[in-house]
């Protein structure tokens, strides 16, 4: 039986976010649409939306995204997972928010190749954690993307790899982007292989999976606001 009262109705305290992020998380994970927006509607009229995605949806992702890791979960609940909490995000925190997160300008991409679960998935899960984002696709290179992120004024970029090649060529982007300030993070299999690559290729930050995605932009965004 699935809890929607919450102790104080004139905000959420940490007991009561825990019973609705207990509750997110299995309607997540059952892939209940309905419920997952019940439950997140329940919680938003008693707390501020920002608090409702950055702690119930944030935490309740980074959970799923957690199990994953340990392999109790499949690659798909976590995929769509994301994509349910992104839609129900936006009835409660539309792009044009004025409550959205304070944060500079940010941006998503595949760095030379067109493989884009891995992305769509850190994509999903930072749009229904309240960050804003551009999703740049796939296929980007130095050139393109260089081009991008003077026009957009690209603050904080995270690349998805899937090939070493590419990620090696990750220390040329940032060579060309020396003195614009941008901070990049770095995910996918070449990362996995080696965690020290990242530094190598002069990365800022490397994540492994959504969760620490979440983690990483936040502290980038204290470093760059």
């Amino acid at each position: 039986m699935i809890n929607l009262i919450p102790k104080n109705k004139n905000a959420v305290g940490m007991a009561d976010l825990e019973v609705f992020r207990s509750d997110l998380e299995r309607a997540l994970i059952s892939l209940d649409r309905d419920m997952a927006q019940q439950i997140i509607n329940k919680a938003a009229s008693t707390g501020s939306p920002v608090e409702i995605a950055g702690e119930l949806i944030s935490r309740s992702l980074k959970s799923i995204g957690d199990k994953w890791e340990k392999g109790t979960l499949s690659l798909s609940q976590v995929y769509i997972s994301g994509l349910i909490c992104e839609q129900i995000i936006d009835t409660i925190l539309p792009p044009s928010s004025p409550v959205r997160k304070n944060q500079p300008k940010m941006a998503i991409a595949v760095f030379e190749d067109y493989h884009l679960l891995g992305k769509r998935i850190i994509y999903s899960v930072l749009r229904a954690s309240g960050f804003e984002l551009i999703d740049l696709g796939g296929g980007q290179d130095v050139t393109s993307l260089c081009e991008i992120i003077e026009k957009k004024k690209i603050k904080i970029l995270l690349l998805s790899v899937l090939m070493l090649p590419s990620a090696l060529r990750i220390k040329k982007l940032k060579e060309k982007l020396a003195g614009s300030g941008i901070k990049i993070i770095v995910g996918g299999a070449p990362f996995r292989f080696d965690e020290e690559l990242w530094k190598e290729v002069g990365a800022d930050a490397y994540g492994k999976d959504s969760s620490e995605a979440i983690d990483l932009v936040t502290k980038l965004m204290a470093e760059t606001l």
